[in-house]
């Protein structure tokens, strides 16, 4: 495999259906729809992590943007996942990520993720609620290289009933010990010289994406 640096790359440049009030929604549409709305009643949002009132402010490493998230290995992972996108995707700009969010108002039981400052949404207005296929397959192929080094703590909202490919979440309960074993992969990637972690990976080097197929096939079971 032929490492990556992280100068090399920035130089390159369904459940809880009662927590909520929603209608009767079909398959997802190819394109995005109207949904109805309905106010989140729970202490806790769907991924089982508890609201908050505030949440603190994060610099996207590289980036110049920030979001805000809960603390601990909820940013970490999330941060993560933000700054592969910015490396790997595309440069994030202004307004392109949100995280904590006040308003009780959800048109899906999983934005209230959203509330708990554990989840974070990417360019919500290119890839909204209800559609698919926002991603062209390249940048599919680090989408799914993510997913697969996070192994499960991360979930994507491209993969839901209802989609909505802009959104990643915390796939686990607070204290899940997965959740810590990959923020504390992540902060040692972050504490070292450079060569691990976002910015130092090649999502398209052949064991990787083995892996991350393998890994696809079985959270798809």
């Amino acid at each position: 495999m032929n490492k990556l640096t992280r100068r090399h790359v920035l130089g390159a440049g369904a459940g809880l259906a009662g927590a909520i009030a929603v209608g009767s929604l079909g398959a997802a549409p190819a394109v995005a729809a109207d949904r109805p709305g309905g106010t989140w009643t729970r202490s806790r949002s769907a991924n089982g992590w508890e609201i908050l009132t505030e949440a603190t402010s994060y610099g996207i490493e590289g980036s110049g943007r920030s979001v805000s998230l809960a603390d601990g290995d909820a940013a970490t992972i999330l941060l993560h996942v933000a700054r592969r996108f910015h490396y790997e995707i595309d440069q994030l700009r202004d307004g392109d990520v949100r995280g904590y969010r006040a308003s009780f108002e959800v048109r899906e039981p999983y934005e209230s993720n959203y509330l708990s400052g554990t989840a974070i949404e990417i360019r919500p207005r290119a890839y909204p609620l209800g559609a698919k296929e926002g991603f062209y397959p390249r940048e599919l192929v680090v989408i799914r290289d993510i997913l697969a080094e996070l192994d499960g703590a991360v979930a994507w909202g491209g993969d839901f009933a209802t989609p909505k490919e802009s959104h990643f979440e915390i796939a686990l309960e607070p204290g899940h010990p997965k959740v810590k074993g990959v923020a504390r992969k992540i902060a040692g990637w972050n504490a070292g010289p450079g060569n691990e972690g976002a910015g130092a990976v090649d999502a398209f080097d052949a064991e990787r994406q083995r892996h991350a197929r393998s890994f696809a096939r079985r959270t798809a079971a």
